[in-house]
């Protein structure tokens, strides 16, 4: 019998889309630096791109054999077959595309969850705290999600029956869940709902917001894992859930606010974008639409529940990516269609309340752990080594004091606290003339 090959359709496009992946951290970078003020936009892009860092080494060492390595546990962890990516040659193949490939596409994914925690605790985190964070939690709470949801004999896959087709609970809701733990942790910002913390460059937030829309097509697209109809079909619900999802939120803007704008417009796309993200692959066209609506509406007013309940969730990681995960597991069980999912169906297509069941264990059981373990890693990083940037930090910004840089010319002015001549780069030290 002949040895499997990898399919080259397949794989050309898998290519692409692991790239279009990688660059949405990069994107997410933009998007929360644009949102930050100007004292820790350096700080703010540190973190998503340190996150490629710790979190590919990681990967290579160990996530990837514990996440999609033989069951060793109950459908709760993978095994050590493949440490340090051992017995994975160019020749071996995962479906039709080579495994080599298969998992930096699924490193990817690995990569923007982590990065996406850190807008939840944006202005305030030491980032040395942040260095010993990502690997940690990407072990302990990543990649055993990720083996529940889509690992071989993964308990919530193949024991319970929940669907997700591309991550709205490795990704969307752990991020969501772990964001919430993490700014617990920390504390609210100085001067929360007090001073103004407006997005220092709405530029950016759209650009940012228009490379992830773009890397998207490639996260959930290239789920199916092939060149095929499946593949299309994810990818036209993509963007049809992120349209509605920006019409969704701006309609609300109106109506409560009296004006639509641009963070409104960058914000809904990105909450239609993340709840189509499990239902992509499960829903028809009509599915779509109604999940990226729902999603636009209900996350333009979640993100104001942080001033009610007093959780400084710095740039809304909850309300969008929590929020968003959850509307969109779970109108899997509603709006499912056999057409896609090849047997489940949802509530409104005669399948009963049986799937919807299903994914209501599943994202209650995953927020839970998310939650538990972040908040928990997060406490031991803060009682051993203090996760939380000093006040004089914070108020000079992070940029200067962590960095020693500034993202503009005018950084170190206007921030309400001396700056020390000891945090101030050389080469920007000014002479005063005569």
């Amino acid at each position: 019998m002949a040895a499997a090959s990898a399919d080259t359709g397949d794989t050309a496009w898998l290519l692409a889309a692991t790239a279009l992946v990688l660059l949405m951290t990069p994107g997410l970078a933009l998007f929360y630096g644009g949102m930050v003020r100007t004292k820790s936009v350096l700080n703010m892009l540190m973190m998503s791109f340190v996150s490629i860092a710790l979190v590919t080494v990681v990967w290579l060492a160990a996530g990837f054999s514990l996440t999609f390595g033989e069951d060793a546990a109950g459908g709760l962890i993978g095994g050590l077959d493949h440490i340090g990516m051992s017995g994975l040659g160019p020749d071996s193949v995962q479906g039709t595309v080579p495994t080599l490939l298969f998992a930096t596409f699924q490193l990817t994914f690995a990569i923007i969850t982590a990065a996406l925690v850190s807008g939840a605790v944006a202005d305030r985190a030491k980032f040395g705290a942040w260095l010993v964070f990502v690997p940690v939690w990407a072990l302990l709470v990543y990649v055993p999600v990720a083996h529940w949801v889509w690992g071989p004999g993964g308990w919530i896959l193949e024991r319970l029956g929940a669907l997700d087709f591309a991550g709205g609970l490795p990704v969307e809701i752990v991020s969501g869940a772990s964001g919430l733990a993490l700014c617990l942790v920390l504390g609210p910002r100085l001067g929360f709902k007090k001073d103004s913390m407006r997005p220092h460059n709405l530029p950016m937030v759209m650009l940012g917001a228009g490379l992830l829309w773009f890397g998207w097509f490639g996260f959930n697209a290239g789920s199916a894992l092939g060149a095929n109809g499946l593949a299309a079909a994810a990818f036209l619900n993509t963007l049809a859930a992120g349209c509605t999802g920006l019409l969704g939120w701006l309609f609300v803007e109106q109506k409560r606010d009296g004006h639509p704008t641009t963070l409104g417009a960058a914000s809904g796309a990105v909450a239609g974008l993340v709840a189509i993200t499990p239902s992509c692959g499960s829903v028809s066209l009509l599915g779509a639409l109604v999940v990226g609506l729902t999603a636009g509406a209900v996350c333009s007013y979640a993100v104001s529940w942080k001033f009610k309940l007093n959780y400084d969730d710095s740039l809304d990681v909850v309300g969008v990516h929590l929020v968003g995960g959850v509307i969109g597991t779970l109108l899997i069980g509603v709006f499912a269609v056999e057409s896609m999912t090849g047997g489940a169906e949802g509530l409104l297509y005669g399948g009963g309340l049986a799937q919807l069941g299903k994914q209501l264990v599943a994202v209650v059981v995953v927020a839970v752990y998310a939650f538990a373990v972040t908040y928990g890693i997060g406490k031991l990083i803060d009682v051993t080594m203090g996760f939380r940037a000093s006040e004089e930090q914070e108020q000079t910004g992070l940029d200067l004091t962590v960095h020693a840089e500034t993202a503009y010319d005018h950084g170190v002015l206007g921030h309400g606290a001396p700056v020390s001549s000891s945090v101030v780069p050389h080469a920007q030290k000014v002479t005063p003339q005569a």
